[in-house]
């Protein structure tokens, strides 16, 4: 007997077996059956030619039901037969496999393939949908924000003057909810192009100027000639949470901002610092430190976001710090650079 028909033979007893085990309750019923007719037989007399005719319909249904099973079977085995050839044709396997074993794992392999495929897409579902949620919710929270804004815009007093710097936060943390959802979306909308880096920084250092002003902070620009190819979108998002982390950080003293060759923009400050011991997981998601802790309002997710944003822009990010003396954050944006200032 050759190895095809060998299978051939192996194929149909594991076929007959699972249609036998499938059979097994209209086994123990017919059984069951058999015994009771023999019981009616045996207390009522009831003529035996009866019996044996309900016992033969009763044996003819059984066979016919096997036989079905059976051939059900078959198909089904023929069907998996067909999808293991195609599997060993699509993965380039060289030789055919040898054993039943092999079959059935490849068997499981598909089943697995074809599970992971089904959540893959449902996990693409979700993440579309909580895309789409946090990118309607976001423009909808704004219109209040916007509306409280030009409330207490108007009166130049300590209090409004409070609740337009707890206004200008919220938007922060509203924005970082939408810039967080996009960072894993397919659609995040990268625009790659040349770029003056100075407009970029001016625009940044004037969404903070109310920052600068409540807490008396100087700042420290002179201005750049560097051009850069980047996304200017995601470039922002990066310089505008370094410089919201080096004001919160920062009870007095300046805020510095200087490009230096080859391509290095460095945000720096003369706040509180860094504990050496927090310095190697600053970019972690969820990672506060201790003076997360302290601050009691840190999410830790802003320095998470900047360095996705940085890694999806090809950017490298690096941070060094002195405790009591200052943080400094730089930006290598040597690799993208068009111009030199």
């Amino acid at each position: 007997m050759n190895a095809k028909n060998k299978k051939n033979t192996g194929r149909g007893r594991r076929a007959l077996r699972d249609a036998l085990r499938r059979c097994l309750p209209l086994y123990l019923f017919t059984l069951a059956y058999a015994t009771a007719a023999y019981a009616l037989f045996a207390l009522y007399a009831v003529d035996p030619e009866v019996l044996i005719y309900l016992g033969m319909l009763a044996l003819a249904a059984l066979f016919a039901y096997t036989i079905a099973v059976v051939a059900t079977e078959l198909r089904t085995a023929e069907h998996r037969q067909q999808e293991l050839i195609r599997l060993r044709s699509e993965s380039a396997v060289p030789q055919p496999l040898r054993t039943l074993c092999e079959e059935d794992y490849t068997e499981e392999l598909i089943h697995r393939r074809d599970r992971a495929a089904e959540l893959s897409a449902e996990l693409h579902r979700v993440k579309t949908e909580m895309n789409d949620y946090y990118t309607a919710w976001v423009h909808q929270i704004k219109t209040p924000i916007a509306v409280i804004r030009m409330t207490v815009h108007d009166d130049d007093t300590p209090e409004h003057r409070a609740v337009l710097g707890e206004l200008f936060r919220i938007e922060q943390y509203v924005d970082m909810v939408l810039q967080y959802a996009r960072l894993d979306s397919e659609t995040n909308d990268l625009v790659i192009a040349e770029y003056a880096l100075d407009p970029i920084l001016r625009a940044s250092v004037r969404k903070f100027a109310p920052q600068f002003v409540a807490k008396r902070l100087a700042l420290n620009y002179d201005g750049t000639d560097l051009t850069v190819i980047t996304d200017k979108k995601w470039l922002s998002v990066i310089i505008d949470q370094l410089l919201s982390n080096a004001i919160k950080y920062t009870p007095s003293g300046a805020v510095g901002i200087t490009v230096e060759p080859p391509g290095l923009l460095c945000i720096s400050d003369t706040g509180i610092g860094i504990a050496p011991q927090d310095l190697p997981r600053i970019f972690e998601r969820g990672y506060t430190g201790e003076n997360g802790r302290l601050e009691k309002r840190s999410s830790g997710l802003g320095l998470y976001l900047c360095r996705r944003a940085a890694d999806m822009l090809s950017v490298p990010l690096r941070a060094e710090s002195t405790p009591g003396e200052g943080s400094r954050f730089i930006l290598d944006l040597s690799g993208g650079r068009a111009g030199n200032g």
